[in-house]
């Protein structure tokens, strides 16, 4: 999972068991025909065990390679390979996607008001300060509907050579540090706008975004710091960047239509400071093993590419690069695409993407059909006895270029730095105001920071959904599976026949 961005998509119309002849617990209408026996079978035999086989190999991997799996690192290569090496000898067409991207690692990341230590995060991308630091008055902006997102936010204020103080919220970070430059601010300190016990960590997306050394606080710290802004200011940000090259994996059957194919994908890179085994191995490992179960040439209407992205913890780069170098006929030929980015935290949620912005919070809706894949994966865990909650397409993962092109998606998450509340582990159990993943992008994030129940839930209902594309995608893009389009053939050439009347009057 990558570090937020900006805040900026379900199989929809799923019947009911009570509306077929057979027990469906998710299967589109469309596909109803031809029975769930393969999304059933694959479910069955892709097993929480078959996952962590993974993970082990992930993180032996890491612990070979300095602790870490990032991008361009042997850590990542070696993962990378030994997915290709198994994939390809299951029988799938697989290719590699190389890219270029710029390596960036803080090296120095300090802030001071008055003298006093406040935690802090550089932000990805972010311009370095000199040695040393840069020492300036503090200047919060006023808090609207969208803090620090307009130059009229400036009105007013003098930020001139000084430090901006801004609430995260409504535009990207790298537009609210482009505002404040352009009003004359040095550096700018962006908190956070929910509670969290850890810095705000962000990223400017691009190098090209960025304009002044910008870090993150906590929303405690920045309304703290924004109520009596202190009169001297030090932030000290220095990173490592330098253009480097990564590869994305590919896999597809060599089964279903090739201008119909469901996509499900998930970043396989981990941050620079550990191992990645929950963010994000556990993703990566779920399709991984959905892959070998499936085999290369399944008896599926649509063919299923897997992808498992790079780079994307410096701002979805993998992913990103890959949909750009499609053509727009190729694009059409993606019916949808699946995200499965940590679904293993330890103090678990179950989340599944608000394709249709019934949550009304953050981006809005996701493409046209993106809801109907939000409502087959709520089938499959509802199914399980697991109540979800709806999480928003917030650009933080790598379905952010696919919903920008107008691709229907969807996927699930069970949680990362943000807290769990009562309610929640009510519901789910784990423990409230704790972390969904105390380890986010840190060193322990390693196989003792998996929930193996979470896991095999999520492996269970991903798996099924996967399957079940592969049949029929109908309910999202309106394409129906092959029987039915026979059954439509038979059909029409049935009435388009000519009748035989008979004239006879005795008769």
């Amino acid at each position: 999972m990558s570090m937020p961005l900006k805040a900026t998509t379900r199989f929809a119309a799923v019947i009911a068991t009570a509306t077929v002849g057979f027990a469906l617990a998710a299967v589109p209408a469309t596909a109803a025909a031809q029975g769930d026996a393969l999304p059933k079978k694959i479910s069955r035999n892709v097993s929480v065990d078959g996952v962590h086989r993974h993970l082990i190999a992930f993180q032996r991997l890491a612990d070979r390679n300095g602790r870490t799996r990032v991008a361009s690192s042997a850590g990542h290569q070696q993962s990378a390979n030994y997915i290709a090496d198994k994939v390809r000898a299951a029988g799938f067409d697989v290719s590699i996607h190389e890219f270029p991207f710029i390596y960036f690692v803080p090296q120095v990341e300090t802030l001071t008001a008055d003298g006093r230590s406040v935690p802090t995060h550089m932000f990805t991308y972010s311009k370095s300060t000199p040695a040393g630091g840069l020492t300036a008055p503090l200047v919060p902006v006023p808090v609207d509907d969208s803090p620090g997102c307009e130059a009229t936010d400036y009105a007013g204020l003098n930020v001139t050579g000084k430090i901006a103080l801004i609430k995260r919220g409504t535009c990207s970070f790298a537009q609210k540090q482009q505002i404040a430059a352009e009003a004359g601010a040095i550096a700018t300190v962006i908190y956070n706008n929910v509670p969290d016990p850890a810095p705000l960590a962000g990223t400017l997306s691009d190098p090209a975004n960025a304009r002044v050394p910008t870090v993150g606080v906590t929303l405690a710290e920045g309304e703290a710091l924004a109520a009596k802004p202190p009169a001297s200011v030090t932030v000290n940000a220095r990173a490592t960047e330098e253009p480097r090259k990564s590869f994305n994996v590919l896999a597809q059957t060599k089964t279903g239509r090739k201008d119909n194919v469901v996509v499900a994908g998930a970043h396989l890179d981990s941050v620079e400071g550990g191992p990645g085994i929950n963010d994000n191995g556990s993703g990566s490992a779920v399709l991984l093993e959905t892959a070998l179960q499936l085999g290369g040439s399944p008896k599926v209407n649509n063919a299923i590419r897997f992808g498992w992205w790079s780079a994307e913890e410096f701002g979805l780069v993998g992913s990103t690069q890959y949909v750009r170098s499609l053509t727009f006929e190729q694009q059409l030929d993606i019916a949808l695409y699946l995200n499965f980015d940590m679904v293993g935290s330890p103090n678990a949620g179950y989340f599944v993407f608000d394709g249709d912005n019934s949550d009304n919070t953050g981006a809005g809706p996701g493409p046209t059909g993106s809801a109907a894949i939000e409502s087959a994966l709520q089938a499959r865990f509802r199914a399980a006895g697991v109540e979800t909650e709806g999480t928003d397409f917030d650009s933080r993962s790598d379905y952010a270029e696919f919903v920008a092109q107008g691709i229907p998606a969807g996927g699930t998450f069970t949680g990362a730095e943000k807290l769990k509340t009562a309610a929640q582990a009510a519901k789910w159990g784990g423990q409230a105001n704790v972390a969904y993943d105390k380890c986010y992008h840190q060193a322990c994030d390693n196989l003792y920071n998996v929930n193996r129940t979470a896991l095999g839930k999520q492996a269970t209902a991903i798996s099924y959904v996967i399957a079940a594309y592969g049949i029929s995608t109908e309910d999202v893009n309106g394409v129906p599976p092959r029987p039915k389009r026979a059954q439509a053939r038979m059909a029409a050439k049935a009435f388009s026949a000519p009748t035989t009347y008979n004239h006879d009057p005795a008769s």
